[in-house]
């Protein structure tokens, strides 16, 4: 058996070149405030991959995507060991289109901040007089620009990512822009309602897209997994102030209180993280993993 090796490895996955499409692994790492921490979060990658591969079926209908397979056995042998099966997920290769789809249905976060300071988020003028984590009338949709790993992502305006994607893909610009923007609020709209009826409040995400080979835009990368998204459990929900969330926030939080961690967690708080992650993956699908 051949031993494969990543071409591209992020803070959490690894990309593999299986020919005509890739394989993607979430592993079990863990990154906060871009570092990535010395422990290993038992299942984390599963559970990504797997929530992933639930909103890709769930939105086939507003458009296709580049999920093929999570079956191990439908890919080279390589992958059919116990540290792949569950979180790797054979996909399409696509041309990826330069931008950060954001969209928000609740004001939290740098959004919140910004609104403090001048009534705004990414240049989109709000209500007033809006509280934190308070629903926003109708999502908003806050491109922002893909950064190099090490760069924090810029947040564009609408007309921008028109002049972003025209710069790569001439002609094209204003087409490509109008519909990211509407596909992201359309997916996150669909997803967002049927949270809501399992208990729990999408208050932002992120999509990236690409083009197939015929020119189709297609979603890629991860959907609306914990690592991608704000989810917050809706029945203590209560605008205000932060929310507590089902994702990486635990963790977060005891490196701030624990300034000298080397960036390394305590086990207790490894196993409520591995825990809220599995209760949002429980509660969305109504599945065990």
């Amino acid at each position: 058996m051949e031993t494969l090796k990543p071409i591209k490895e992020g803070k959490v996955r690894e990309i593999y070149d299986n020919g005509d499409s890739l394989i993607m692994v979430a592993t079990d790492r863990i990154s906060c405030f871009d570092v990535i921490l010395k422990n290993i979060v038992t299942k984390k990658g599963t559970v990504l991959t797997q929530m992933s591969k639930f909103w890709f079926d769930y939105t086939q209908d507003i458009l296709p995507n580049h999920m093929i397979s999570v079956d191990v056995n439908d890919m080279p042998e390589f992958f059919r060991q116990p540290q792949f099966d569950g979180n790797s997920m054979m996909c399409r290769k696509l041309e990826m289109l330069p931008i950060e789809c954001i969209v928000r249905g609740y004001i939290t976060g740098s959004g919140w901040a910004s609104y403090k300071e001048n009534g705004t988020v990414c240049g989109i003028k709000l209500p007033e007089g809006l509280k934190e984590s308070d629903k926003l009338p109708e999502p908003i949709y806050t491109p922002s620009t893909k950064a190099e790993i090490g760069d924090h992502d810029e947040n564009i305006s609408y007309e921008q990512s028109v002049a972003h994607l025209e710069k790569y893909f001439p002609g094209k610009g204003e087409e490509y822009a109008a519909k990211l923007r509407d596909y992201t609020i359309a997916l996150y709209k669909k997803c967002a309602d049927y949270a809501l009826e399992k208990g729990i409040i999408i208050a932002d995400t992120k999509f990236e897209f690409g083009l197939d080979e015929d020119g189709n835009i297609v979603l890629g990368d991860e959907m609306l997994t914990p690592d991608s998204s704000r989810f917050w459990p809706a029945d203590v929900y209560e605008p205000g102030h932060g929310q507590p969330s089902f994702d990486k926030q635990f963790a977060r939080d005891w490196l701030k209180a624990n300034p000298d961690n080397d960036w390394k967690l305590p086990d207790d708080i490894v196993q409520k993280t591995i825990d809220i992650y599995l209760e949002g993956y429980e509660r969305l699908t109504g599945k065990k993993l």
